[in-house]
This record gives structure tokens, sequence and C-alpha cells, in this order.
């Protein structure tokens, strides 16, 4: 069988562990090329993780004839750039998540690949992993009868910020936000997974702590998923201590689960919780690297696509809006 040859534009820290050995592990997958802007550095990984190609210019990967799929691994500020060029060049797009600054650049991303006739996927990669199935499975077997809602608390304490250098992630010109688009958004998107797409959305957003002008530090927020089931959340990013939970409560019990976290999933009913644990793959990209890879061969599907990365930014787009209108 074909073996997928993909290229990494941006080989930074996300691809030395969490996403680049995956492509070399998967079945029928290599990686055989990848750039970054600093060529020495692009260099050095290349030479670390047995790459044979490398580049400091992202139109010569995608340009490069070997190269049969493009991975975008840069900050969401160029995954727009970077997904119209490698559309235009015909090659297949795997564009890291949050997909886009905002809905509207999701879109013209998900249009240019539909015209150019190549598939588009994003890396919400919860959806391939055996923990977020198996609460797949739990919901679709009625386990908790009928979902009547759905909450999420997650909260962490202020990022370290030394003198004037701030994280790229706190950097609306490069991220579209704060840490809400970069961590709410694995929530939300796997919410949408799990009980399909949010219909309407509306919250409030606020900078509480000045930290960052104009950086949005704590949301909440309500929705309403097409099913009918109702949610709300609150992501805080200034608080004390650590908290990430959800939970799927329904009509005979609920499922409570961490987005982050690697504890067991909990299955409370009338007869008891029952808990099943699992273990994260060492790279966590890999099982949805395998479901592109089966995708591109025809052999299967893969559950995260552009279509399904845009809903998920629209709801945020949602959330934030009143705030961003007044900013």
């Amino acid at each position: 069988m074909k073996t997928i040859r993909f290229g990494i534009i941006g080989c930074g820290n996300v691809t030395e562990v969490k996403s680049g050995p995956g492509f070399q592990k998967a079945a029928f997958s290599s990686l055989v090329a990848v750039m970054r802007r600093n060529g020495k550095l692009a260099e050095d990984y290349a030479r670390r993780h047995g790459v044979p190609r490398w580049y400091a210019d992202a139109q010569e990967l995608i340009h490069d004839p070997e190269v049969d799929a493009v991975y975008v691994a840069t900050p969401p500020g160029s995954h727009l750039e970077y997904t119209l060029a490698a559309a235009k060049a015909g090659k297949p797009v795997y564009v890291e998540k949050p997909m886009a600054m905002n809905g509207d650049e999701c879109d013209r991303m998900v249009s240019a690949c539909r015209d150019a006739k190549v598939p588009l996927f994003v890396a919400y990669y919860r959806r391939a992993l055996p923990r977020f199935l198996k609460i797949k499975e739990l919901l679709e077997a009625g386990s908790v009868g009928d979902v009547r809602f759905v909450q999420t608390v997650q909260y962490q304490p202020a990022p370290l910020i030394e003198g004037d250098s701030v994280p790229w992630r706190l950097q609306p010109e490069q991220s579209g936000g704060g840490l809400f688009f970069d961590l709410a958004s694995h929530t939300l998107d796997i919410l949408d997974f799990l009980l399909g797409p949010v219909a309407e959305a509306k919250g409030l957003a606020s900078n509480q702590t000045g930290q960052v002008k104009g950086v949005e530090d704590i949301v909440t927020g309500t929705y309403q998923f097409a099913s009918g089931v109702h949610g709300m959340g609150t992501w805080c990013f200034s608080a004390y201590g650590r908290e990430d939970r959800n939970e799927i409560i329904g009509s005979k019990g609920k499922l409570v689960f961490s987005t982050f976290g690697h504890e067991p999933i909990v299955l409370e009913t009338a007869e008891g919780a029952t808990r099943f644990p699992f273990e994260s793959p060492e790279h966590i990209q890999q099982p949805l690297i395998q479901t592109i890879v089966n995708d591109l061969l025809g052999i299967g599907k893969c559950p995260s696509t552009g279509e399904s990365a845009a809903r998920t930014s629209r709801v945020m787009d949602a959330l934030v809006k009143d705030w961003r209108d007044l900013q």
C-alpha cells in the first residue's frame, strides 16, 4: 500500500513528542521534510528526528514533489496563509488547533480546500483517543439515559510573565485571543464530538487581572446543542489552584471526566460508580494521524475535519463576541 509522505511547517515544541514522531510511527506514513524560518533549528530538528530534508521557506516545502500532505504546526495567526498555499498546490492539509484566528478564517480555509478538492484535517486529536471514544460509546449505549445538560469548570493560576516577554498564546495577533482559545477549544470540540453541533451560544468575557491588556482571562458561557441538550462553562486563567472537570448529566446518571487529565472516567448511576481507566499514548496525536493516513488512502475516515473544527471556532467567537465588541 502507498505511504503518505508528510512535511511539517513549523517544527516547534508541539512536534517534538506530541505529533512529529506520530507521522513516523503510524502505518503507511512517513515524515520526509520539515520547515522552520530559523534554518538552523529546522536542520537540528531534521537531524535529531531522522528527517531527510529541511527548509527555511514554507513555499519550498509545500512545492516539494516528494511531500504528499502538509502539516501546519505554527501558531494560529499563519494557519490561513499556509492552508491556502497548500490547497493551491493541491496538497491535503493537517492544521493545528485552534484551526484559525476566528470562524471567518476557518470558513475561508474550508472553501479553499473544497475548491481545490483536497481534504482539510484539524488536530483535535481527542476525537481519536480511546478515552473519549469510550465516553461516546457509553453515551450511545444510553448509560446516562437521555442527556439533559453538560457543565464544564476549568481554571488555573495566572501564567508567569517575565518582563516584556509575553508568550505567543497571549498575543491575539498570533493566537486569536488568550488561553481560552488555546485550551477551551479542546473541550468545546470534544463536546461537539460527543453531543453534536452547538446551535446557539452566548457568553461573558473579561480581563480581570489586567495582566495582558486586551486579552480575556475569564470566559463564562451557555450554549444549546442542536439536539436540545443545554451546556454551560466557565474558564478562568487567573484563579487559585487547578480544576478540569466536565459532567454530562442525563436522566439516569452522569459521566465525569477531564479534558486534559489522565484520571479514570467515572460513570455514576443509581447502581453506584464505575471507573474506566485509560493510559495516553506516548505520541498523543498518533491515533488521529493514523485516521488521516487511512482517510487519504481511502480505507477510513478522520473524525476531525475543517468543517467540524470551524464549528468550534464559531462557538468561541460567540462566547466572547460581546466583550470583543467593546474593545
